[in-house]
């Protein structure tokens, strides 16, 4: 893969960039603001872009706003956002198209090697990825929608979220891909959303709800 980093930590961004090369990929460009990723995107129209939340010049959200006006400009555009914080405004706007190739996981999660790299492939592939926390807060802007859902059927709302398939989903909560479908096909049913047999569909359908939700306080 072709790849663009930016963060403001130049320590971050190189660590990144030795862990990526050695897993044979090429890192095409370094950013240390928001502007700086957005310029490197267009320019280099890399397999996938990797951003902070907190950069300069705002140190707020700074990265999210870039990845959105990226986006806006190259709706095609693959982008995983990695930072320390969850925060869900601009990640709506982010997810907004629904087309899939996203991504937010915390930064804790590069500890875990094969977990990043396998989600880097995702987005690549149109998939969309989401670190448990930000599914959680997501889902704590507004609980009322969950309320009618069971402790296993929220579960496995939490994982088909993460963009899981059926049969992940069925190994991580040890139980059959029959016992998954029937909860998948309830928990559609109790949010009013219509199941469909594609995994990147169901996520991008249950990412339409968290966000109209958040939208609704």
């Amino acid at each position: 893969m072709r790849i663009v980093i930016a963060d403001d930590s130049v320590l971050l961004r190189e660590g990144l960039s030795l862990l990526l090369a050695e897993a044979g990929h090429e890192v095409v460009a370094q950013a240390g603001d928001g502007p700086g990723f957005v310029s490197a995107m267009t320019d280099h129209r890399p397999d996938v872009g990797v951003v902070d939340v907190r950069m300069p010049p705002s140190h707020t959200d700074e990265g999210l706003r870039s990845a959105v006006a990226v986006r806006a400009q190259w709706p095609g555009a693959r982008i995983m956002v990695l930072s320390q914080y969850v925060e869900v405004s601009y990640a709506d706007d982010l997810l907004a198209g629904g087309e899939g190739g996203v991504g937010y996981l915390l930064k804790d999660r590069v500890s875990n090697v094969d977990d990043f790299l396998g989600a880097l492939d995702q987005i690549v592939s149109g998939g969309t990825v989401l670190d448990p926390q930000v599914v959680q807060q997501w889902m704590g802007r507004r609980a009322d929608p969950v309320a009618a859902l069971t402790p296993r059927e929220r579960d496995v709302l939490a994982l088909m979220a993460e963009g899981r398939s059926n049969h992940a989903i069925a190994g991580a909560l040890h139980v059959t891909e029959g016992a998954v479908e029937k909860h998948t096909q309830r928990i559609f049913a109790k949010l009013g959303l219509h199941a469909d047999e594609s995994d990147h569909r169901r996520v991008r359908a249950v990412l339409g709800w968290l966000r109209s939700t958040s939208r609704g306080d």
